[in-house]
């Protein structure tokens, strides 16, 4: 009986990667001896012992490993063939002591013909034989000469070392104990092909597609296998296994480089060195629950199995009990600490430009739409206002409009720092905006008045109404500052706030006429300033100005400082209050993006921002801004994140402005990414992550 993953998480340790949907696999590329299967067959087990003491649970190996591959018509020497078969069967019985499912491939006989096979091995007997597919027969490869393919066999099973087994292209190897884990086997030359039979397989539910190829070198070769792998796993939605033939194979007319791949939907996860001498083993934790979690959400990927319905549903699954290694093991896997922003110079380059551009391109379009020239910004010398105003700028160079066409405004109240206020007059000057300045202060003491706060009574009563007014005020002004200016007002609300519900509704900095920060994280806020500052998109000046924001703590500025505090620097920490930034960016991309349950969230969390010594940093990020988090600490921040977002909050969400979506994180904009109930509960993953996360 299959196990639900509730099951499978109180079976196994919270500490353990197989706990949280992921299997580790290992490539292998042992040396060989040219037609010795004996020597192979010894070299295989060694590593596929190797593969077990790093808890693998699927260890590929290469094409005609045990026999060698380039060995041409002595595939036909009786004496070879049955020398395989003992080579087989040696790795057969070496199998009982190991936990992996190993894949090793060798010429077989069955009815009179030679097929170069994948044989699935599992504690002590074989599960399945998958012969190769598509046999190359051009420039140097003549496989046809020697072999006959899978698609002739008129069987499906075959004797085999005393057992009756299914034999095919079409298997899937189903874990009956481990949800999700289906594998396939193909052979070198089937994904070179336009639909490889890997393909079918995943549209009936193979979650990992397993490659045993020998696959010669020559000079350009390994990037076309990247290209192969990479695009056979994203279109799949798989992890992808792909092993090439090492050390010692035949170099009569051919040279190898024993070339070992692992992807997971497109990314690379491990990769061997290329030409090495000796015995390689790469491994990688791959992730089953999100490729069940994107395959979930992907329409087309359905559509498409339907449109090849017949020949999916021909394709056997293959049960059997995987043997699961048990502890605590630790996922090996890089993780991003910035889900938003790559660690990589690069890659975070491009992406910053990408984004950058995006939301220029999207205020250009509303601008043109609307047939307004002006803008109204509310300016505050914090990050979000910062970034929104800089794409207004270069919004308007774009458009040949003058920068005096957006009319900022600072608005001081009873709690607005010496060093913000100072901020943003600086960047409006920099940036050569109309600057303005309004005190909100007379306004918002007569809305006191009004309602009869005490804060007219000089009491120090700081609740939620005494922030609101404020916040209130600065958007009524806004809004008719536009409609005096014929402009409109440029909202500044980030996606994490959205997510948090770190907004005043309505009247308040939740609303505007379009706002071109709404899908953009406050931690992706903060790089692209880094990023505009970096790449010299304004003068010196402005750049000053921009590190000085970003050198500033974050916070609303609601609460005055208290008596004898000093009032040049906010009296308000926001991520005291609702948390760092930079851990619930982290728990909103997995818990949005993925769906992932919040103690698998905590767990990745833990890996990711557990040691600040393990995993690369931003380089532009110093010393003293690398922080570490323990899992109590991550999971009270989590245990806040879910009842904000789940709970309290998505009524917020279900009334934001027009945003332009920017990054694959997603939007939680009502008409893109996120639809949800304004009264749904957050008991549900409350209730997951106290039951499944250890500690207090």
């Amino acid at each position: 009986m299959t196990p639900r993953p509730s099951e499978q998480r109180r079976t196994t340790p919270f500490h353990s990667l197989y706990t949280h949907g992921f299997v580790r696999a290992a490539v292998c590329v042992p040396p060989v001896r040219v037609a010795d299967p004996a020597f192979n067959a010894a070299q295989t087990i060694e590593l596929a012992r190797r593969a077990h003491a790093e808890h693998a649970v699927v260890a590929l190996f290469p094409e005609m490993g045990i026999s060698s591959y380039a060995i041409d018509d002595l595939f036909h020497q009786d004496a070879l063939l049955e020398a395989t078969v003992a080579g087989v069967a040696a790795v057969v019985e070496a199998s009982r002591e190991l936990t992996p499912l190993l894949l090793v491939g060798a010429p077989l006989r069955f009815e009179g013909g030679l097929y170069n096979c994948g044989v699935v091995i599992h504690r002590g007997r074989v599960l399945g034989i998958s012969p190769k597919t598509y046999l190359p027969n051009y420039r140097e490869f003549y496989e046809k000469r020697q072999f006959v393919s899978a698609r002739h066999a008129h069987f499906r099973e075959v004797r085999f070392l005393g057992q009756t087994l299914p034999f095919g292209n079409d298997l899937i190897f189903a874990a009956d104990n481990l949800p999700g884990f289906g594998l396939h086997v193909e052979i070198c030359e089937d994904v070179w092909t336009p639909i490889p039979p890997s393909t079918y397989a995943a549209l009936a539910g193979a979650t990992l597609l397993a490659n045993l190829s020998a696959s010669n070198i020559t000079v350009g070769k390994a990037d076309y296998r990247h290209a192969l792998c990479a695009g056979q796993s994203g279109k799949c939605l798989a992890g992808y296994l792909y092993s090439a033939a090492g050390p010692g194979e035949s170099t009569t007319d051919l040279a190898w480089d024993g070339h070992a791949l692992i992807y997971e939907n497109g990314r690379l996860l491990a990769e061997s060195e290329r030409f090495a001498d000796g015995a390689q083993m790469i491994i990688g934790d791959i992730d089953i629950e999100r490729l069940l979690q994107e395959r979930m959400r992907l329409t087309s990927f359905h559509d498409a199995a339907q449109e090849h319905r017949e020949r999916v549903a021909r394709v056997r699954r293959i049960p059997f009990e995987l043997s699961l290694p048990e502890g605590e093991i630790s996922l090996q896997r890089r993780m991003e600490r910035f889900p938003f922003v790559p660690s990589d110079r690069v890659r975070r380059d491009e992406r910053a430009y990408e984004a950058y551009n995006i939301q220029v391109h999207g205020l250009m379009q509303r601008l043109r739409a609307t047939g307004i020239q002006k803008i109204v910004i509310g300016v505050s010398g914090g990050l979000d206002s910062t970034q929104a105003l800089i794409v207004a700028a270069r919004t308007m160079d774009r458009l040949n409009l003058p920068r005096t066409n957006i009319l900022a405004y600072t608005m001081p109240g009873f709690a607005t720092s010496a060093g913000t206020r100072t901020n943003a007059h600086r960047l409006m000057e920099a940036l050569g905006v109309s600057a303005h300045e309004i005190d909100i202060r007379p306004s918002a003491m007569q809305m006191f008045r009004d309602i009869g706060h005490p804060f007219v009574d000089e009491e120090p009563v700081y609740d939620i109404t005494f922030e609101n007014v404020q916040a209130g005020e600065r958007t009524s002004h806004l809004f008719r500052l536009a409609n005096h200016n014929h402009a409109f007002v440029l909202g500044t609300g980030d996606l994490s706030e959205l997510a948090l519900g770190w907004a005043t509704y309505g009247v308040g900095d939740h609303m505007s006429h379009y706002n071109v920060n709404g899908s953009v994280p406050k931690t992706l806020i903060q790089h692209l300033i880094r990023w505009v500052i970096g790449s010299q998109q304004f003068d010196d000046a402005t750049s000053a100005v921009l590190q000085a924001i970003l050198d500033t703590e974050i916070s609303p500025e609601l609460v005055p400082a208290g008596e004898g505090e000093d009032g040049s620097q906010p009296a308000q920490s926001t991520e005291a209050k609702i948390g760092p930034y930079e851990l619930q960016d982290f728990h909103l991309y997995y818990v949005t993006r993925y769906g992932f349950r919040p103690s698998k969230v905590a767990f990745l969390a833990l890996h990711a921002w557990g040691d600040r010594a393990r995993g690369e940093w931003p380089e532009f990020l110093p010393e003293d801004k690398r922080n570490q988090y323990d899992l109590p600490t991550i999971k009270k921040w989590l245990e806040l994140f879910l009842y904000r977002f789940f709970q309290i909050s998505q009524f917020k969400r279900s009334a934001v402005p027009n945003s332009p979506k920017v990054g694959s994180g997603g939007s939680l904009s009502p008409r893109g990414d996120w639809r949800a109930p304004s009264d749904s509960s957050a008991a549900v993953w409350l209730a997951e992550l106290r039951e499944n996360v250890p500690g207090e």
